[in-house]
C-alpha cells in the first residue's frame, strides 16, 4: 500500500479540511525507474494550490505538521498560498516542525504544539557548485532570502529581531514553551482541538426534548399497534363461533 504524504480530507459534517504534511518538503516526488521520470510531490507548492483551489473560502483548514523541513522555495510559496486564503487555518504540530515547515506553520491563524514536539529555525543553506563568482553570488542570495524569512517570523514575534536573528545563526530548538514564550506558537496541547469553545445549551435542550417528543411517539405507536391486534383476536374469536342459523344447528 502506498503511504501518501500529504492526505486531503473532506468531512461534511463541519465544512473542515484536514491536510498533513508528514514528509519532506519539495518540489519533485521520488524516481521512478520504470518511466524515467520524477513523481509529483505530494509536499510542493503546486500541489498544494491544487488542494487548496478546492476549497471554499467559507470553510475552515487544518494542517498537521510532522516535517523536519526541505525546500525554502516550496516551503515560501506554500506559506503565501495560505496567507491570501481566506479560511480560518488551524497548524498542529503532531511531531517535529522544523526549518522551513516551521515557516509554513506562521502563516496559520492559530499555531498549535502539541506536548513533546519541537521547533527547529536556523540559518539557510544550500549546496552550490560552480567557481568563485558562483558561490559569492549564491552567499549574496541567501542573506536576502534570510532577511526575508526574519521579516516574516518578526510579524508575531514576541522577542527582538536582534535575538531571532542570533537563535536562527545558532540552529535553536525550541520546546512548545519556549515557541509560546517567543510567540512562534499560540497554544500548547492538543486537548480542547476539537471541542467548541462556546457550546449553545439551548441547542443540546432542543435535542433532548425532540428525542422525548419522539420517545413518546414510538409509545403510543406500540399501544396501538397492540390495541388493533387485541380487536384481530377478538373478531376472528367470535367469527369462529357456530352461529345458530348454520347448517349444523338446522340438522341438529
Amino acid at each position: 500500500m502506498k503511504n501518501e504524504n500529504v492526505i486531503y480530507r473532506f468531512q461534511q459534517q463541519d465544512n473542515v479540511h484536514e491536510i498533513y504534511i508528514y514528509d519532506e518538503i519539495k518540489k519533485t516526488g521520488p524516481f521512478n525507474w520504470e518511466t524515467w521520470q520524477y513523481e509529483d510531490s505530494e509536499t510542493s507548492a503546486k500541489h498544494f494550490k491544487e488542494l487548496l483551489d478546492a476549497i471554499p473560502e467559507t470553510d475552515e483548514i487544518k494542517i498537521y505538521f510532522n516535517s523536519n523541513g526541505g525546500s525554502v522555495d516550496q516551503g515560501t510559496a506554500i506559506y503565501n498560498m495560505l496567507k491570501q486564503h481566506g479560511s480560518y487555518k488551524t497548524g498542529i504540530v503532531m511531531g517535529v516542525c522544523h526549518s522551513i515547515a516551521f515557516t509554513i506553520l506562521q502563516a496559520c491563524d492559530k499555531r498549535i504544539m502539541g506536548q513533546g514536539t519541537t521547533a527547529i529555525i536556523h540559518d539557510m543553506w544550500e549546496t552550490v557548485t560552480g567557481n568563485a563568482a558562483d558561490l559569492r553570488a549564491e552567499a549574496d542570495n541567501l542573506d536576502v532570502a534570510m532577511e526575508s524569512c526574519i521579516a516574516l517570523f518578526m510579524q508575531r514575534a514576541k522577542i527582538s529581531e536582534d535575538e531571532v536573528r542570533e537563535m536562527m545563526h545558532k540552529e535553536t530548538t525550541l520546546s512548545p514553551q519556549k515557541a509560546l514564550e517567543y510567540g512562534f506558537i499560540d497554544e500548547i496541547g492538543l486537548e480542547n482541538l476539537d471541542k467548541p469553545e462556546n457550546p449553545d445549551n439551548s441547542t443540546l435542550q432542543q435535542v433532548l426534548k425532540e428525542n422525548e417528543a419522539l420517545k413518546k411517539q414510538l409509545c403510543n405507536k406500540s399501544e396501538h399497534e397492540r390495541q388493533l391486534a387485541e380487536f384481530y383476536q377478538l373478531t376472528h374469536k367470535e367469527a369462529d363461533k357456530p352461529k345458530s342459523n348454520d347448517w349444523g344447528s338446522f340438522f341438529n
